[in-house]
């Protein structure tokens, strides 16, 4: 039987951080990329990620939430800012792959809210490990509605490599994949519930999320 953690967490857990890393800490080089941006067309994939980024950065700045008993606040706060820039179900469909058409709708729901709150139950004790990285904003490549922006993350002892995938609706860009250092988010995560999938079901993939993010058996 596949375990749904202890293969994810070697393989993800320290990207996700990353990842998380790199959106809430990416304006911390605002001199920087100030010159950047200038270059960055007015509704352009990157300008929308700069601007979340700037929002999450406001939040860890805030002396008010820094408190240990703010914690919760201030997480739920970044998740509501990433969360509008990620689109967790278009995320979940490209994750699950093939096995997106052996779900029900209502099953397809529940999973992507089980995989959004495993995500974030995944950083959620790490928003507080990030500090002096520095964002380098590169190329935006464009291809109709599907966009990628490039950057660099550096600290004092490591340059990393993120970039982030968008698909563009209702005008909006969202993102629907991070590739870390070359690895895929979603096809990192696809390879192991596939696997799952196939030696449990469908709904052995949703009871090993529910465990993992409620801590029920039910």
């Amino acid at each position: 039987m596949p375990e749904l953690i202890p293969g994810i967490t070697k393989t993800v857990a320290l990207r996700v951080f990353t990842l998380i890393g790199a959106l809430v800490l990416g304006l911390s080089v605002l001199g920087f990329s100030s010159s950047l941006s200038a270059a960055s067309e007015a509704g352009s994939a990157r300008e929308a990620m700069k601007e979340t980024i700037e929002q999450a950065l406001k939040v860890l700045e805030d002396e008010s939430l820094k408190s240990p008993e703010k914690s919760r606040e201030r997480l739920e706060i970044l998740e509501e800012i990433i969360g509008k820039r990620f689109d967790y179900r278009e995320m979940g469909k490209r994750t699950l792959g093939k096995h997106w058409q052996q779900f029900s709708e209502a099953d397809r729901e529940e999973f992507v809210r089980l995989f959004q709150r495993f995500l974030s139950r995944t950083y959620a004790g790490n928003v507080d490990g990030y500090s002096g990285e520095q964002v380098q904003y590169l190329k935006e490549r464009r291809k109709g509605n599907f966009a990628e922006v490039q950057t660099l993350v550096k600290s004092d002892k490591s340059t990393t490599s993120i970039s982030y995938r968008l698909l563009k609706r209702s005008n909006t860009w969202k993102v629907y994949d991070v590739v870390i250092e070359g690895v895929s988010l979603v096809k990192n995560f696809r390879s192991q519930f596939g696997r799952l999938i196939e030696a449990e079901s469908a709904k052995g993939l949703l009871e090993k999320l529910r465990m993992k993010t409620t801590g029920s058996k039910s």
